[in-house]
């Protein structure tokens, strides 16, 4: 993995990556975002930023696979900020993984993604 960035905001979670994502990266990501569902206590949301990105690893597929099954129902809503090439893969990979609302937006529309994911209140579990 080039780079990546986990940040806890008020409503949401904001991860962003570059490059490609390894298992090392989700040992990381996993463990902060586990700590967020706790500390939320409810669902929490979720804006995945990809810059530049290039994709999985086969370990890293892996690890995503056990994380959204593990927590297929604790996340609320989905932004997925990149590329277009990446979008309808993304929306058909995600579907199956999550009861959460996903929408795709392109780079330009970050903010826009950010205003979608805090529209509402969150749901509590």
């Amino acid at each position: 993995m080039d780079d990546i960035r986990f940040e806890a905001k008020d409503k949401y979670v904001e991860i962003e990556v570059r490059g490609k994502l390894t298992s090392a990266a989700y040992e990381h990501m996993v463990p902060l975002f586990e700590d967020l569902i706790i500390e939320k206590q409810g669902k929490v949301r979720v804006l995945f930023i990809m810059r530049d990105f290039h994709g999985w690893t086969a370990g890293a597929l892996w690890e995503d696979l056990k994380f959204d099954l593990k927590h297929f129902s604790d996340i609320e809503r989905v932004a997925i900020v990149g590329e277009r090439r990446w979008q309808h893969g993304m929306a058909v990979f995600c579907k199956p993984f999550t009861r959460a609302k996903v929408e795709y937006f392109q780079m330009e529309e970050l903010e826009e993604a950010r205003d979608w994911l805090c529209a509402g209140e969150t749901a509590k579990a």
